[in-house]
């Protein structure tokens, strides 16, 4: 793609932001009510000042890094369970057929309705707890941490990883599985050889999906009982005083964020599985 068209592309993206805000702007001029729809021009004085004290909670930059942590961890704990056991399941037709029913029903149940289950099994504990860590620095950043928020932002993102892992390794053409054995392959150059890179491409995007799911579970997960930080916290705490020109801006850097890491997924995508494209 040439720099010409990559540019006039990204000028065309920019036509709906703008109309949005547009859009914005001129209803907040109507509404003149700073509590129902606060200005452009409050909002954006606090995105362009994130290091901002913001109603005794912290910065907005300093909120977003908890939250940011929180999603990775939960996140990265549903990826090392999800894409071992997709690929098992894919490939050995007994544990799929073992563990199928079983976590099919599972699946459809919403993150929010583990919410009483999970504070009643883990209440207010953290990862400072789990580790015995009782002061200094590390002691906050771990106390950030509460298992019951990781679990539900790890529910989130657990199946469509390991939904997307099967499909994947269940669709590997079987020839070239059988061709592989034939040249007598084990099972772990099968594994390694065929099955992963084969099934990368939908495993990358169970991936992107899984994440995009754990950054929406986070602000359900910071509104459980222990929280005192992160954007959903800080979110749900400027509603109760009225200042939704913060809920605004929480809202804005939460989707950024989000847009941010599904952008490195989709860099990634393109850079590495663009023969997909070449092949349609």
């Amino acid at each position: 793609m040439s720099k010409v068209k990559r540019r006039n592309g990204f000028l065309v993206s920019l036509i709906i932001p703008v109309i949005f805000v547009v859009l914005w702007w001129v209803i907040a001029l109507r509404v003149d009510n700073p509590i129902v729809l606060p200005y452009v021009s409050q909002v954006f004085a606090l995105l362009i000042n994130p290091m901002g004290e913001l109603i005794s909670m912290g910065s907005l930059l300093s909120n977003v890094i908890v939250s940011l942590i929180r999603v990775l961890v939960g996140y990265i704990l549903a990826v090392l369970l999800a894409i071992p056991m997709g690929i098992l399941m894919g490939y050995y037709s007994s544990i799929h057929d073992l563990f199928n029913n079983f976590l099919g029903i599972f699946r459809p149940i919403p993150p929010l309705a583990w919410v009483p289950l999970v504070l009643a099994w883990f209440g207010v504990a953290s990862f400072a707890t789990l580790s015995g860590v009782e002061d200094g620095q590390l002691y906050i950043w771990l106390n950030n941490l509460k298992i019951s928020m990781v679990f539900i932002i790890f529910i989130g993102a657990l199946f469509p990883v390991l939904t997307s892992t099967i499909y994947g390794v269940r669709s590997v053409n079987k020839t070239l599985i059988d061709s592989t054995l034939v040249l007598g392959a084990n099972n772990r150059e099968i594994f390694s050889k065929v099955l992963i890179p084969a099934a990368a491409p939908s495993i990358v995007n169970g991936m992107r999906t899984g994440l995009g799911v754990a950054w929406m579970c986070l602000v359900s997960a910071e509104m459980l009982p222990g929280s005192i930080s992160g954007v959903g916290y800080l979110i749900t705490h400027a509603y109760t005083l009225a200042r939704t020109d913060i809920v605004i801006a929480g809202m804005i850097c939460i989707g950024a964020v989000g847009a941010l890491l599904d952008g490195v997924f989709r860099l990634f995508e393109n850079r590495k599985f663009k023969w997909q494209s070449m092949a349609r």
